[in-house]
């Protein structure tokens, strides 16, 4: 029998060890942000990993559409939605009972050990008697609810989700020991029913070289002689993206020859509470229009170029669960000037500069030295490249599976 421990749920006291039938929740594969390129990159770990596990992967048509992998241990459930899990599932939407209805049925029928969610974001609720173990990345939504949630409806349905979540997983699965910190303190959940995995680069971000650089730079509006400094993720509050273009400004007034900055990221159909008005009023205000440049999405072998390239990759939210794209710029070679609220000054040590979030004073200070220096920017780079090398994706797969294996037992 398993002990009850305070957070709810049980404690985990063995692990299975016989080969097992998986099922995963893939409809955050289509999801473009952070939750997308987890979701891809462990499960293709995962598949990878060849134990003699069987995989039941259960999609929508829009991650359908998109999934790409092709494994002999994968069996592919397709389940018609009358809207996507990643756009209903949005900061503003509303998944429907029957589209929840339909994924659980869809698992329901399906000869199952075990259950695993890569996020939280796009739960549904499971056969009662299936075994789970759901990733939640971060407590970033308990901690700043007013820069997260557009409206107490949105809060109030991400609540309800993310507290039936954990009452039906036997174990929390989260990124960092940082976010497990975190979760155990904002969400109550017993610290023994917590496990970590691990984030890596993708095998796409390393070093690119300098006629690379140039072509990437040149698509991007830059010259030959240019400087910039480079910004990967949503253009959300919590983000603190007015903070960096108010910092980049002071900068750019006092050089001689001002940088730039690259906001990296989508445009349109962000399905999280963003704030880009605002943020082009700030530009507006600051008088830097022709210094920051809104790229839009960027494909991989031109980002690793521009981040190879860049005086720093930016990262001053909040808070960040990991902060993949940081780890991303730093298998190019880039230095990063990161929030201290993550696990990246451990995860990055040396590899960079960190401050505290929320504040244009600091943040200056740190940006302007690596322009300042750029010798000493690429020894951190360096540092940086050589800490991202050493995470592995496998490795990250590995405890998911172990995970997966101790919630089957």
């Amino acid at each position: 029998m398993r002990p009850e421990t305070a957070g709810g749920g049980s404690a985990v006291e063995s692990v299975r060890t016989s080969p097992m039938r998986i099922g995963i929740d893939g409809t955050c594969w289509a999801n473009a942000r952070g939750y997308g390129r987890f979701t891809r990159e462990l499960l293709a770990a995962m598949f990878r990993a060849d134990q003699g596990h069987e995989f039941h992967l259960f999609m929508d048509r829009a991650s359908g559409d998109d999934f790409d992998v092709d494994a002999p241990n994968l069996q592919l459930h397709v389940v018609p939605l009358g809207v996507d899990a990643t756009r209903a599932a949005s900061a503003a939407g509303y998944r429907s009972p029957f589209d929840l209805l339909r994924m659980t049925r869809a698992v329901a029928a399906t000869d199952l050990d075990v259950f695993f969610f890569p996020s939280v974001y796009t739960y549904f609720p499971l056969p009662l008697s299936l075994p789970a173990v759901v990733t939640v990345h971060d407590a970033i939504a308990e901690r700043f609810p007013e820069l997260t949630f557009a409206s107490s409806r949105a809060r109030w349905f991400w609540d309800a989700k993310v507290a039936l979540a954990l009452r039906q997983s036997r174990i929390v699965l989260t990124v960092s020991e940082f976010s497990k910190r975190d979760i155990a303190r904002r969400l109550g959940v017993h610290a023994s029913r917590i496990r970590v995995t691990e984030e890596a680069p993708s095998a796409a971000y390393r070093p690119a070289d300098e006629s690379q650089i140039a072509a990437a730079a040149g698509r991007y509006g830059l010259g030959p002689d240019d400087a910039w400094f480079t910004y990967v993720g949503g253009f959300n509050p919590h983000k603190h993206i007015d903070v960096l273009v108010r910092a980049h400004a002071r900068i750019a007034r006092a050089a001689e020859r001002p940088p730039h900055l690259l906001l990296v990221g989508s445009l349109s159909g962000d399905v999280f509470h963003e704030e880009r008005a605002a943020i082009e009023a700030t530009i507006r205000s600051e008088g830097t229009g022709q210094l920051v440049h809104w790229t839009g999405f960027v494909a991989d072998e031109d980002l690793r170029a521009l981040h190879t390239g860049a005086v720093a990759l930016v990262l001053a939210s909040a808070a960040e669960g990991f902060g993949l794209p940081a780890v991303e710029a730093a298998a190019c070679g880039c230095p990063v000037v990161a929030t201290v609220e993550s696990p990246l000054p451990e995860v990055l040590a040396g590899g960079g500069l960190f401050i505290e979030p929320g504040r244009v004073a600091p943040l200056e200070r740190a940006m302007r030295r690596l322009l300042d220096d750029p010798a000493w920017g690429r020894a951190l780079g360096q540092r940086a490249q050589a800490a991202a090398d050493a995470l592995s994706w496998d490795e990250g797969a590995r405890r998911a599976l172990d995970a997966l294996s101790e919630a089957a037992a």
